[in-house]
């Protein structure tokens, strides 16, 4: 795992509009979990939320009443999220060389499908560098759920379409990962399902905002999503997909009182 190549980065870029439009957010459950990991209350809790995109878990987050502080380095997801988001700061950077200084006193960092675009080596000091002792760390994922038998077949499709297909990133080895740092960190986890319906369009444009489609580009990537639309019309004939999700959460706090 390590960060994000530069045309990646551009990628994202190309489709971020896409990507505030047909993202997923997350449910309650979520937060209610990172509470509980946590031991304390998101309201009133300064956060950071790193990778924050086009801003929807920082909109989430601060509807839960936390004081949310961006961090994103590309420039149209940035903008995207300057757009939807206008009260949130924002702050551009990557994960792996946080701007601030130690110590300087956050409850919480977070990443919402992003922590494995960073280097864990150099991420995970950096979120106990700023943290406050006590605070902690939360990484979590929107990964296809994959008991649903319509999720799952898609995942072998698209698997076997596309050479090198990746779509789950590092969310099964996130706790493997931190405990190997050698840091005497104690990560906890969590998986948590649910379901969004929405469109077929609006599922197709999701599709097309992951990582290996936006570096694809739109002209390869679209007799795959043709051929996507037809298989999930056969299974979804009033054209209304029910998203099937398992929510992947790891928390980490960092030692103190």
């Amino acid at each position: 795992m390590s960060g994000p190549p530069e045309r990646t980065t551009h990628a994202f870029d190309s489709v971020a509009a896409q990507y505030a439009a047909a993202r997923p957010g997350y449910p309650p459950a979520l937060f209610d979990a990172v509470e509980e990991l946590a031991g304390w209350p998101l309201a009133g809790a300064r956060v950071l939320d790193v990778g924050a995109g086009t801003g929807i878990a920082s909109g989430l987050l601060r509807a839960r009443g936390a004081r949310v502080t961006a961090v994103e380095p590309g420039a149209a997801m940035a903008a995207e999220l300057r757009a939807g988001h206008p009260g949130i700061p924002l702050v551009r950077a990557g994960g792996d060389a946080l701007p601030f200084a130690d110590e300087a006193g956050f409850d919480l960092v977070g990443y919402a499908q992003a922590w494995h675009w960073t280097d864990p080596a150099r991420s995970v000091p950096e979120a106990m560098r700023v943290l406050r002792p006590g605070g902690a760390l939360a990484l979590w994922w929107n990964v296809p759920d994959p008991d649903v038998p319509w999720a799952a077949a898609q995942e072998a499709r698209l698997a076997r379409r596309l050479p090198g297909y990746y779509a789950h990133g590092a969310a099964p080895e996130a706790p493997e990962v931190i405990r190997g740092l050698g840091l005497g960190l104690r990560p906890e986890t969590r998986v948590l399902h649910w379901t969004r319906t929405v469109p077929l369009a609006t599922h197709l444009a999701m599709l097309g905002s992951r990582s290996y489609f936006a570096v694809l580009g739109p002209e390869a990537a679209a007799p795959v999503l043709a051929d996507e639309r037809a298989a999930l019309l056969e299974v979804f004939s009033d054209g209304r997909v029910e998203e099937a999700y398992a929510l992947d959460l790891t928390v980490v706090r960092r030692p103190g009182p």
